[in-house]
C-alpha cells in the first residue's frame, strides 16, 4: 500500500478509537503525572477541543501590570512539561511577570507527539489542532484578564511549523510568533510532502507563500511579526526552510526578500527587516554549526534558564530570551501579587470586553464568569 494510504488507514483507525473510546465514557489515553519540578498545571475544561490535545499552563505568583501570554509548541518525542522546562520560558515567565501556556498533543493523535502541522483538518482555522491551541488562548486571557495585543506564540520543529499554522489561521490573535527549525505553512499536505519539506525544503516565490496565508483567513493584516531561529547544521529540518518562511512573511509585510539590515546576535549571524516605523518586522537568526532543535546558553551564564536534553542544546545563545525581547517581555516590568489560586485578581467590572458592569455583576453573581 502506498505511504499516503497508510497514513490515511491510521488515522481512520486512530479516529475511531478515540470514538468508541469518547462513548464508552473513557479517557481518551492515559493522562501520566507531570514531571517533579514541572510548574506547569492541566487545565481540562477549555471548549470543545476538536484537536484532542491536552492544556497546560504556569501562572506566576507576581504578574506584570499588562501581562503577555506566550504560547509554546514542543516538538516531536517531547510533551508540554519536558520542552518548557528545557527551554526555560516558565522561569522566564516568573523573572518578567507573564503567562505560559503549554499545549500538549497525544500520542493517540500521534505516536511520535508532533503536532500534526502537515494534516489538512488540524491547520485550517476553527479545525482540529489549531482551533484547540486557538480555544486554550481564549480560555487562559478571559481567566486572568491578560492584554489581547500581547499574545505571542513560538515552538520547535513540528512545534516551529504549529506556530506557523498559528499565525496564518490565527493572525489576528498573535502580536508576534518565534519559529525554530521550523517551516512555512502550507509547504505540506501529507506525510510523503512533510518529509520532502523537511529533508530538501520546498521552495516558492515570495507573493505564492504569503497567497497561502492570506488564503487561511479573512484577516487583511496588521501581520503578526515573526522571528525564525535555525542552525546551520540541521540536519532533520533544511536551514533552506527559514530562508522560506522569511520570504513568506516578508511578502506579508509588504517587505523586500532581501532584509535591510545585518548583525550578530551573541556571534551569530542575524538578518532583519523593519518596518516604516523602524520597528523590527522580521528577524532570521541562523545559528552556525547548531543541529536540529532548541539554541541555550547553560554553561558559564550566572542565571541561566532552561536545562540542555535531546533538541535543547546549550551553544552558547539563549533563544528564549532573546524571543521573549523580540515579544517586548523584558523590559523594566512592575509585578504584582496573583491571587493564591494563580490567579490574578479579576479586573472591575466595567474592564470586561465586551460586556457592561451590571451584566458582567451579574454574571459573576450568577458564577458564570471568570474574568
Amino acid at each position: 500500500m502506498p505511504l499516503r494510504g497508510l497514513e490515511d488507514l491510521a488515522a481512520g483507525l486512530a479516529a475511531q478509537r478515540r470514538r468508541w473510546r469518547g462513548l464508552a465514557g473513557l479517557p481518551l489515553e492515559p493522562r501520566p503525572p507531570l514531571p517533579t519540578g514541572s510548574p506547569l498545571v492541566e487545565i481540562k475544561d477549555f471548549g470543545s477541543n476538536p484537536g484532542r490535545l491536552r492544556m497546560f499552563a504556569h501562572i506566576p505568583t507576581r504578574l506584570a501590570e499588562r501581562p503577555g501570554l506566550v504560547v509554546v509548541l514542543h516538538g516531536c518525542t517531547q510533551n508540554a512539561a519536558a520542552y518548557d522546562l528545557g527551554a526555560g520560558w516558565s522561569t522566564l515567565a516568573d523573572r518578567y511577570g507573564f503567562v505560559v501556556l503549554a499545549p500538549e498533543q497525544t500520542r493517540i493523535n500521534n505516536p511520535r507527539t508532533c503536532f500534526n502541522w502537515f494534516r489538512t483538518g488540524d491547520i485550517r482555522r476553527e479545525r482540529g489542532e489549531c482551533a484547540s491551541i486557538r480555544q486554550m488562548v481564549e480560555r487562559i486571557v478571559l481567566d486572568h484578564g491578560l492584554d489581547r495585543g500581547r499574545v505571542f506564540v513560538t515552538g520547535l520543529s513540528a512545534g516551529g511549523a504549529m506556530t506557523s499554522v498559528m499565525l496564518a489561521t490565527y493572525p489576528e490573535v498573535f502580536a508576534a510568533g518565534a519559529i525554530i527549525a521550523g517551516l512555512p505553512y502550507g509547504c505540506a499536505d501529507g506525510v510523503p510532502q512533510a518529509l520532502e519539506a523537511m529533508k530538501g525544503g520546498r521552495t516558492r516565490p515570495a507573493r505564492d507563500w504569503g497567497d497561502l496565508v492570506r488564503a487561511a483567513s479573512s484577516h487583511r493584516g496588521p501581520w503578526p511579526r515573526v522571528a525564525v531561529w535555525h542552525g546551520d547544521a540541521d540536519d532533520v529540518v533544511a536551514p533552506l526552510n527559514a530562508g522560506e518562511i522569511t520570504k513568506q512573511w516578508s511578502d506579508l509585510h509588504g517587505l523586500p526578500e532581501a532584509p535591510d539590515a545585518t548583525d550578530r546576535l551573541d556571534g551569530h549571524p542575524r538578518r532583519l527587516w523593519h518596518g516604516q516605523g523602524g520597528e523590527v518586522r522580521i528577524e532570521e537568526v541562523l545559528v552556525e554549526g547548531m543541529a536540529h532543535g532548541t539554541p541555550l546558553a547553560i554553561q558559564g551564564v550566572e542565571a541561566p534558564h532552561g536545562a540542555a536534553g535531546p533538541f535543547l542544546l546549550d551553544v552558547g545563545i539563549a533563544s528564549s530570551y532573546h524571543i521573549a525581547k523580540f515579544f517586548g517581555l523584558t523590559g523594566p516590568v512592575t509585578l504584582q501579587a496573583t491571587t493564591q489560586a494563580g490567579e490574578r485578581p479579576p479586573p472591575p467590572p466595567d474592564a470586561l470586553p465586551g460586556v457592561s458592569g451590571t451584566i458582567a455583576r451579574a454574571l459573576r453573581a450568577a458564577g458564570l464568569w471568570r474574568g
